[in-house]
């Protein structure tokens, strides 16, 4: 099951109709797709990082002053510019 019940939703279903071309298909596909606003929550939620505990943030922030401290060394014997 799902951490959040909103972001479980049903899968977009069109079937095609006697006579029907596959270009007017895709067309009223695109048309659900558009009113169910699914692309859209996608596209707002594509960039977006959860966001790390606290352990995770302190060992990143240890991991960053160690490669500052090798930084400046290489740095003081002319190994980085």
């Amino acid at each position: 099951m799902a951490k959040d019940s909103k972001n479980l939703r049903a899968g977009i279903e069109v079937r095609k109709k006697d006579n029907e071309s596959t270009g007017s298909l895709s067309r009223r596909f695109l048309q659900r797709v558009r009113q169910s606003e699914i692309l859209m929550e996608t596209r707002e939620r594509q960039y977006t990082r959860p966001i790390k505990n606290r352990r995770a943030r302190r060992k990143s922030a240890l991991v960053r002053s160690q490669r500052r401290e090798e930084y400046k060394v290489l740095r003081k014997w002319g190994r980085k510019k």
